[in-house]
């Protein structure tokens, strides 16, 4: 007469299936908590103020190319790292700072000050000085950077792109410490 096993096979089988599955399982979920919970990681730590440059480098009245390099970068971004955006002096200590991109499609717009107008090369976008729309395809004017003042230099907060929706966008703050 045959003992029955103790242990099956099948039920060893089972388990292993089992074992085997959530550790697959657990293997997919990773890329996608890390998804999941990338906006509130970013958020912290993706938000910082660089410097433009003096004062003195953007005159009233007028609108400038300006360049930062992006402090959110990797060491394989090389040249893409650096980013530009149209600084525009109001009067006194007031300014509008411009992403260069087009609120369309993402186009670079380029400054005519015959015209006092943004164009976008892509499609026909136009926007006033203001950053405004004027024409075109795009439903939105240019998003703005959030900027302050401070030791002579003009600030802005960098790490996100601007986007609508935030109340305060271009805004001046409060002046650097």
């Amino acid at each position: 007469m045959t003992t029955p096993e103790r242990f099956p096979r099948r039920w060893l089988l089972v388990k292993l299936g089992l074992l085997f599955n959530g550790v697959l399982g657990l293997l997919l979920a990773v890329p996608f908590v890390r998804y999941l919970l990338s906006p509130a990681l970013r958020a912290r730590q993706d938000s910082g103020w660089v410097s433009l440059g003096s004062l003195e480098r953007f005159p009233a009245g007028q609108t400038r190319l300006a360049t930062f390099r992006n402090p959110v970068v990797r060491p394989a971004d090389g040249q893409t790292a650096q980013l530009a955006c149209w600084v525009r002096h109001v009067e006194a200590d007031q300014f509008q700072v411009f992403a260069i991109n087009c609120a369309h499609l993402g186009c670079p717009v380029r400054w005519f000050p015959q015209s006092s107008l943004f164009l976008c090369p892509c499609h026909g976008g136009a926007y006033y000085a203001d950053g405004s729309r004027a024409s075109g395809p795009p439903e939105r004017g240019l998003f703005e950077y959030r900027y302050r003042l401070g030791g002579g230099e003009l600030h802005i907060e960098v790490g996100a792109l601007p986007t609508p929706g935030v109340a305060d966008l271009g805004r001046r703050t409060s002046p650097c410490a």
